[in-house]
């Protein structure tokens, strides 16, 4: 094996996992024996932090309704739940003012923001974007789709001229990824920012995939809103956030009408409704929030806080090096990116392999070697449609080798991934480019399974 695929651990500067939930987790393999599960699909969702849910557990005997409850857990609740807010708003580094509106997901989040835009506002989004932050702008009005960038130069050149070119000169908006969910790569946020305001544009960051990563600072990168969600940043129990300036959520309706977004409700004599919203974070927290997934949300900022970023940023970095260089050798498998195989990146790779469905080579890495990876579109379709080099098609039948790529593999770890699972995930991916299969596999409703007559 290369060096480069054990090269981590030799590195002194590069620290421990940080413990996760699961790590210790084994696995069935269809060649018979079990094995450590390694769980390297993070950029969908992450391992908690061990940390994380021991917060949760030691809170959890404790839980109670928040903000009109007269008992002492709601009250112990209620403080648990507005300090889970001032803990994001810091991790944030949000400005005096800023909102922080506890959601779903980032996908709900931004489906939040979309129903708050202004009458007449114009969204732009390059194509790039993951489905979450390229879709929901289409039901709030006008829409520009920007063509994918060959470079972050590129990126902000391309939305000078488009929002310079708008007609109306109106309210804008801006949508950008921090960092792309298929390859990694950073975008220029800062610089995109500074196109924007100059043009007298907003906008808003999906930090889904850059938040686990990097440090955000909403002041520093001076974008308006930033959005990301908890089962990425290792506190998995359904909760998200939208962060930034107030006044677009403060003029907006309710993103959900009902108790805790309403200050008062009064008939009117005609036998109406007359209805006073909240004018803070709770006039889009409509019903009984999720104190839990607040609480794992702040937990969670605090564990990474604590960690280092810059250490755990060069701990990724490290761990990405040992995947490329782990597989610079083996011509089949050919990466995916944008801005180029230098790019700035977080712990996010795609790929394909010559002559194998992607489908399949996720099935058997699984299966023969418990490795947890994706294979599909990664809900970025135009993105990976253009990595790929034009439209993808059908699904093919298992183990059906590709003229052209249907799908690809990404392989995404984050700050609990040990060294081990990528030395066992680079070992895996030449020994199945090298030998192939162990395995027989069939296809069950578009997915690649093994197949019970046994071994190929």
């Amino acid at each position: 094996m290369p060096a480069a695929a054990t090269a981590v651990a030799a590195e002194p500067s590069v620290r421990a996992p940080l413990p996760v939930l699961g790590r210790d987790v084994a696995v069935p393999l269809v060649t018979g024996g079990e094995v450590t599960y390694a769980a390297l699909d993070q950029a969908a969702s992450a391992p908690a932090l061990q940390r994380v849910w021991d917060d949760v557990a030691a809170y959890a005997p404790y839980y109670g309704s928040v903000h009109r409850g007269a008992g002492y857990l709601s009250q112990l609740s209620t403080d648990l739940f507005e300090n889970a807010r001032r803990t994001v708003a810091e991790f944030l580094d949000c400005r005096d003012g800023d909102e922080v509106v506890f959601t779903r997901s980032t996908t709900d989040s931004l489906n939040l923001l979309a129903a708050a835009l202004p009458d007449g506002c114009e969204v732009f989004v390059f194509e790039t974007e993951h489905h979450a932050a390229l879709l929901p702008w289409r039901r709030a009005g006008r829409v520009t789709f920007l063509d994918a960038p060959d470079s972050p130069a590129q990126a902000v050149a391309a939305l000078e001229r488009a929002l310079a070119d708008r007609d109306p000169y109106g309210p804008a908006l801006v949508c950008v990824t921090g960092a792309s969910n298929v390859t990694g790569e950073l975008w220029p946020v800062r610089e995109l920012a500074a196109a924007a305001h100059a043009h007298g544009a907003r906008i808003v960051l999906d930090a889904a995939q850059l938040a686990p990563h990097r440090a955000v600072s909403v002041r520093e990168l001076d974008v308006d809103w930033v959005a990301f969600s908890g089962h990425k940043l290792y506190a998995p129990f359904g909760s998200g956030v939208l962060a930034g300036r107030a006044d677009w959520l403060r003029e907006a309706e309710p993103y959900l009408a009902g108790g805790g977004a309403s200050r008062t409700v009064v008939r009117r004599a005609d036998g109406g409704v007359d209805v006073r919203w909240h004018e803070t974070a709770a006039r889009h927290e409509a019903g009984s929030p999720n104190v839990i997934g607040a609480y794992a949300v702040a937990s969670a900022c605090k564990a990474l806080t604590e960690a280092g970023f810059e250490a755990l940023a060069t701990r990724e970095d490290a761990l990405v090096r040992a995947v490329r260089e782990g597989l610079a050798d083996v011509p089949e498998v050919r990466f995916l990116s944008l801005f180029g195989d230098d790019a700035p990146r977080v712990g996010v790779l795609s790929f394909v392999v010559d002559g194998w469905n992607s489908s399949h080579f996720a099935a058997a890495l699984s299966a023969e070697y418990g490795i947890g990876v994706r294979d599909g579109l990664f809900c970025a379709h135009p993105l990976v449609r253009r990595l790929l080099g034009g439209d993808t098609g059908g699904a093919g039948e298992c183990g059906a080798p590709e003229a052209g790529a249907l799908n690809a593999i990404r392989v995404s770890f984050g700050a609990g991934t040990p060294e081990e699972h990528v030395a066992r995930f680079v070992r895996a991916v030449r020994e199945l480019v090298r030998d192939g299969a162990r395995w027989t596999y069939r296809t069950v409703d578009g997915r690649c399974v093994p197949d019970a007559s046994g071994r190929a």
